[in-house]
């Protein structure tokens, strides 16, 4: 009778494995089509699918990042993609591209301090593939307040991470323009837009696109669009 009642309870423990296994399987798919989705553009198919991702399995650190970078990017939402960001490095303490994103969501939420402490918490990670990143983010907060020889160790500390990362140029640039260097913002800028997969050293371009931009822009973004037209001018 005994042994009747183990194999019993060693079936149902396999099935639950078993069923868990398939959930994750199946979430995995749901992420995959929501990333396809999400680089088409097509928010609402991606975020619904990333919804059905979460449903199977709820501590995927990845499919919150994304559900947070939606809210984030996408729907502009900020204390959502906060929560959603938090939600994914409570699954992964450790987890750079969350603390980066949350940094991100802070930031536009003016909350710079909590922005910072997040960057630094990316940048902490010795294994972080990319910490150029949020050593360029770090750096634009640092720019924001008017710290702007923090901001310029921090770029550079960007660089030696990934020499070519050429949004670091752009935030040197807006770094020496402040402090009344032009000639350096000058030659900053100009590295920048050779490096940018976008201009490749075409100034002209650079300038139409920033014009562009600057007629939807707002509060910091519009004044740094403002900062780089004044600098490639020098």
């Amino acid at each position: 009778m005994k042994k009747n009642i183990y194999l019993l309870i060693l079936v149902l423990l396999c099935s639950c494995a078993t069923a868990s296994i398939e959930d994750t399987q199946k979430s995995s798919a749901h992420y995959k089509l929501g990333v396809s989705y999400l680089n088409e553009n097509k928010v609402q198919p991606a975020f619904i699918e990333f919804q059905k991702a979460l449903e199977l399995n709820p501590y995927d650190k990845e499919v919150l990042n994304a559900i947070g970078i939606i809210y984030l990017m996408k729907f502009e939402d900020f204390p959502k993609a906060i929560d959603f960001f938090q939600r994914a490095i409570k699954v992964d303490p450790v987890f750079s591209e969350g603390y980066n994103n949350l940094g991100v969501a802070y930031e536009r939420s003016k909350n710079y301090n909590e922005a910072i402490a997040s960057y630094k918490k990316a940048i902490a990670n010795l294994l972080y593939r990319t910490p150029e990143k949020a050593y360029y983010n770090l750096g634009k907060v640092y720019y924001r307040l008017g710290q702007y020889d923090e901001a310029l160790d921090t770029f550079k500390e960007g660089l030696k991470r990934l020499a070519d990362f050429y949004p670091a140029y752009y935030g040197i640039a807006l770094c020496y323009n402040a402090k009344g260097k032009y000639g350096d913002a000058s030659t900053a800028i100009t590295k920048a837009i050779e490096i940018d997969p976008l201009y490749k050293g075409d100034k002209g371009k650079a300038i139409y696109d920033l014009k562009q931009r600057k007629l939807q822009a707002k509060g910091d973004e519009e004044k740094e669009i403002n900062d780089y037209l004044e600098i490639l001018k020098y």
